[in-house]
């Protein structure tokens, strides 16, 4: 599927550098620079997309998605500006709709990256019948910091200083922790970080898709993460439980990437119907299963909100995720999908906001 939507990226982009060139010509001082220096009005085209080529110094990724963005929001002005053409009765005289394009592209990318780089703080208020320490439960939430791409070791340190301060119970890591292309000192200082939370039940962490490494370039390995966490009293939970404040069970899903996962039936052995039972899954398209397991409230990150709008939708659509962001509810169980602190390779967030979650949970 990867290599499929890699091979559309690339088909889409050629064929934007193609459309995007024809538009850019439009404008009138180009023209007038084309009747005497042919060759020099197509390097004057070439301009705004050698603009958009700089992103490359961030990686190819932010290339792509700049210029689909150019690509995608100037054929929109151009539809917008053909019907106004239309209506008036009047021929095309100087090229607004690309001026439009531009600036719309600029401010997009602009908001996309204040909103990939600000981390929000996220707050949801449930309530339950059954029994929880002192009648509350206060739980912090992250996922998807893919250390390394907008938020180095220190970043993540600094958003967990401000989550500290909020005082939860407990804190979970919802999987993607790191990324292919995270650093050691970033994810040792981000690893600190999390030890120095001081809950009152500890931290958990469950793995992503990515915390294992796909391409296994980077210079550390599973086994240095896995000792980086354990070393500052991070729980590690590979469908395992835990049971915290005597009275509230907290279930660690394998990634489903995992070939070994435990299909949820089989974990439904570790649970107590008597307890308040959390379920910590990466990726959030077991809901049916984890309904049936009668789980009081199931935790996931993995999508990014959508990240890259319409990408979200697209993925809910094909039905690779139950849900893209946010929470619902079926029969008793309640589900809450993260936006993430962070986001895969794209320094951008078109779709979504970045955040870290804290869920108060009281007792009726």
């Amino acid at each position: 599927m990867w290599l499929v939507l890699f091979i559309v990226l690339i088909v889409l982009s050629v064929g934007g550098i193609v459309y995007l060139l024809t538009r850019i010509r439009r404008f009138s001082f180009i023209r007038k620079l084309a009747e005497k220096h042919k060759l020099l009005s197509w390097l004057v085209c070439l301009i705004p997309l050698l603009a958009v080529g700089c992103f490359y110094f961030v990686n190819v990724f932010a290339v792509i998605v700049a210029l689909l963005h150019l690509f995608i929001i100037w054929v929109f002005c151009d539809f917008i500006a053909w019907i106004i053409r239309k209506c008036a009765k009047k021929e095309r005289t100087r090229n607004y709709e690309g001026a439009a394009a531009i600036v719309l592209t600029a401010a997009v990318l602009c908001a996309g990256w204040f909103l990939a780089h600000h981390v929000y703080e996220t707050d949801y208020q449930l309530e339950t019948a059954k029994p929880l320490p002192d009648g509350k439960l206060r739980i912090g939430m992250v996922a998807d910091s893919h250390l390394s791409i907008t938020l180095t070791g220190e970043d993540f340190a600094r958003e967990m200083e401000k989550l500290r301060k909020t005082e939860p119970d407990a804190v979970v890591i919802v999987g993607d922790f790191v990324d292919d292309d995270t650093e050691k000192s970033d994810m040792l200082r981000a690893a600190d970080a999390l030890g120095d939370l001081s809950t009152k039940y500890g931290v958990f962490f469950v793995f992503g898709n990515h915390d294992k490494g796909y391409y296994r370039y980077r210079n550390f390995t599973s086994d240095e993460l896995r000792d980086a966490l354990t070393k500052n009293n991070v729980t590690i939970l590979e469908d395992e439980s835990a049971v915290i404040g005597g009275c509230v069970r907290l279930i660690g899903r394998q990634d489903k990437s995992n070939p070994d996962r435990a299909a949820m039936a089989d974990l439904r052995a570790q649970m107590d119907d008597a307890q308040y039972q959390i379920v910590l899954d990466h990726q959030p398209n077991d809901y049916a299963n984890e309904a049936a397991a009668h789980a009081d409230l199931v935790l996931s990150g993995h999508t990014h909100g959508g990240h890259i709008f319409p990408a979200g939708q697209i993925g809910l659509l094909m039905g690779a995720n139950d849900r893209i962001y946010g929470t619902e509810t079926r029969d008793d169980t309640t589900f809450i999908v993260t936006s993430g602190i962070s986001g895969w390779a794209i320094p951008f967030k078109t779709g979504t906001i970045s955040e870290y979650v804290v869920i108060d949970v009281t007792q009726k």
